[in-house]
């Protein structure tokens, strides 16, 4: 009858062609996973956005090598092309000016979270062995913060982040 719709059709047809395409159907899987853990990024607000780019780059390696178990499988394109894995679950950006740095990062420590950190400092070195001297020869109060980076249980991680607002 013109005008008449079946009922869920669309939702039929959905589901068969992704139940005929594996990668699809495993992104279908995925929406209902619930993550027992969160990866989060503070960020200095006021950063160029050349140095926010790059401060959330450097982090996300820090925890990928902390958590390996955190990394997805490769990519695959429909040419059989592969591509590098990449986190396997969603990674939330902060923004924070300084002091919103240094109340997470010491947030993080009193709830045994080991975070990644990125100073000031580090932007005027060129390789990981002066930029671990760059940290090291700051104690822990004096060091200009300007990202760090956390992986825990989801509550965990809310009360690290609590009050700060994503990073625009």
């Amino acid at each position: 009858r013109p005008g008449h719709r079946q009922p869920r059709t669309w939702y039929r047809n959905v589901v068969y062609v992704l139940a005929n395409s594996a990668l699809v159907y495993r992104s279908l899987e995925l929406l209902d996973v619930k993550f027992d853990t969160k990866i989060a990024l503070i960020i200095r607000s006021d950063l160029e956005p050349w140095q926010k780019v790059n401060v959330a780059a450097f982090l996300s390696s820090g925890i990928a090598a902390a958590f390996p178990d955190c990394i997805g499988e490769p990519y695959e394109d429909g040419s059989g092309t592969i591509y590098a894995r990449l986190f396997a679950q969603p990674v939330l950006v902060y923004g924070a000016n300084s002091a919103g740095l240094t109340r997470a990062l010491e947030r993080s420590l009193s709830r045994d979270v080991t975070p990644a950190v990125y100073t000031r400092e580090m932007f005027i070195t060129n390789n990981d062995v002066d930029n671990r001297a760059a940290v090291k020869a700051v104690a822990r109060p004096d060091l200009d913060l300007v990202g760090i980076a956390v992986r825990a249980e989801r509550k965990t991680i809310d009360k690290i982040v609590d009050k700060l607002k994503f990073l625009e």
